[in-house]
């Protein structure tokens, strides 16, 4: 089974991308944690994303595709994968087209994660991250035990530089300028099915898990194998 999610910043594809991960025992390929991962450790790609990702812009398409490629090599993706955050653009969704074609893929569904654009930014907005442990929390939804505290390693609680709501709202403006349009490109080839963001993170997995099994997308996967 091959997935991609879409759906802007905050909607939660990561979240059911992980958990889509956990039962079907497929890895999850989150484009932003590969990213994020290059940032921290300060390589050359890390210094070139950190210039566009700080200001809400999109990491170039080639350096994005570079990285998929190669990933899609890798054995843990032979019984499939969940693609979180790519393709963005419709020419990273060709581009992933011409890398599955030559290893004689293709992707069995789209699911789209619909939320509206005041729901994300107080999502977004609200996250804060442990500079230590990297432990994710929210000011509203999933509060440490003590104010501006990790509940693991008792260091401080920053707002990433992506979080900030000026940035979150240059986010959204670029998703809607240049990821919404995959929404016709993979209705145009039969694979996109519409899921409601806004309700809770179980209800969002049990639509998900229902459209997936209507689709009868997981004939070849035991769930929890």
């Amino acid at each position: 089974m091959r997935i991609v999610i879409l759906g802007a910043p905050g909607s939660g594809k990561g979240t059911q991308a992980r958990f889509l991960e956990e039962r079907y025992k497929i890895p999850c390929i989150s484009t932003g944690d590969i990213l994020r991962e290059a940032v921290r450790r300060g390589t050359e790609l890390g210094r070139e994303a950190k210039s566009y990702m700080a200001k809400g812009k999109l990491v170039p398409d080639q350096v994005v595709v570079d990285i998929i490629a190669e990933r899609l090599k890798e054995g843990d993706c032979k019984r499939g994968f969940i693609l979180d955050g790519f393709p963005r653009t419709v020419v990273q969704a060709d581009a992933l087209q011409k890398i599955l074609d030559r290893m004689d893929l293709r992707i069995d569904m789209v699911l789209n994660l619909e939320v509206s654009e005041g729901v994300l930014i107080r999502r977004l907005s609200g996250r804060r991250v442990c500079k230590r442990c990297g432990a994710n929390y929210h000011v509203e939804f999933q509060t440490p035990r003590i104010f501006g505290i990790c509940d693991y390693c008792n260091e401080g609680l920053i707002q990433r530089d992506d979080d900030k709501e000026e940035v979150v709202r240059q986010r959204l403006k670029e998703y809607l300028k240049q990821t919404l349009p995959l929404r016709v490109y993979y209705k145009n080839h039969n694979l996109l099915k519409e899921i409601d963001g806004e309700k809770g993170i179980f209800e969002v997995s049990k639509e998900i898990v229902s459209t997936l099994e209507r689709g009868n997308r997981v004939d070849n996967l035991k769930v929890g194998s």
